[in-house]
């Protein structure tokens, strides 16, 4: 996959899925754009001194007018993968409208908003965005005690689905992957009694999102791709 001279956002590029994407990127010489929140997660980016990663420092990704001065500042965008997001669990009845809305927040609005971005950038030349939902968005019954997580990435899933169709004819692919449990650190140290040799690997699904980022997809779009591993 040739990514040289071309131009991508990451979001949540400084988290564990995050990094082993842009290290696969920057592999394929990609120039990395990530929008920056978490000061300390960026204190241990193994990629924030590359010479083809730009880190702009932005307070959310759900406010419209920080995320189109953040891809005010990306050239000729190719491609935009939207990885940020949140997670949290809790009963219905324990869940509030406050934690509903932050979920829906962190995890729908950030990715409807960045999207709507990256296409009015990639209109006229084309591109591909690829979104991250989850397993449960495909499998609801598997986001029993995380019904305000499981909606919100629902809601990512059926926006792919929707923006694919609509933007079909300008050249831009849409596709999303939908991780089940990551093999992450903090995800071992969560679940520490899990089988962890089940889990997808961060560098497995990152092969998955490069490919549909990448020039060489030329058909795939609309597609919600499980990455689920063994799990």
């Amino acid at each position: 996959m040739d990514y040289r001279d071309h131009h991508v956002v990451v979001t949540g590029g400084t988290g564990a899925l995050g990094s082993a994407v842009i290290a696969a990127l920057l592999e394929q010489g990609a120039i990395c754009h990530v929008p920056t929140i978490d000061k300390r997660e960026v204190e241990r980016f193994p990629h924030r001194s590359h010479d083809r990663v730009r880190l702009v420092e932005i307070s959310t990704l759900a406010d419209e007018g920080e995320v189109a001065r953040f891809h005010a500042t990306v050239p000729h965008l190719w491609a935009s993968i939207h990885i940020a997001g949140g997670f949290a669990m809790a009963p219905l009845a324990e869940t509030t409208k406050a934690a509903l809305m932050a979920q829906l927040e962190m995890n729908l609005v950030s990715c409807f908003l960045c999207c709507a971005a990256a296409v009015r950038a990639m209109k006229g030349g084309g591109g591909r965005i690829v979104n991250v939902s989850a397993r449960p968005a495909l499998e609801p019954r598997l986001g029993a005690g995380m019904a305000a997580y499981t909606v919100s990435k629902a809601g990512v899933a059926a926006l792919t689905e929707a923006l694919a169709q609509e933007v079909a004819a300008d050249g831009i692919l849409v596709n999303a992957v939908a991780p089940s449990i990551l093999d992450t650190p903090a995800n071992r140290q969560a679940m520490p009694k899990a089988d962890h040799a089940l889990w997808p690997k961060v560098e497995e699904v990152a092969a998955t999102i490069l490919f549909l980022a990448s020039p060489e997809n030329k058909v795939t779009r609309g597609a919600i791709v499980p990455v689920y591993g063994r799990s």
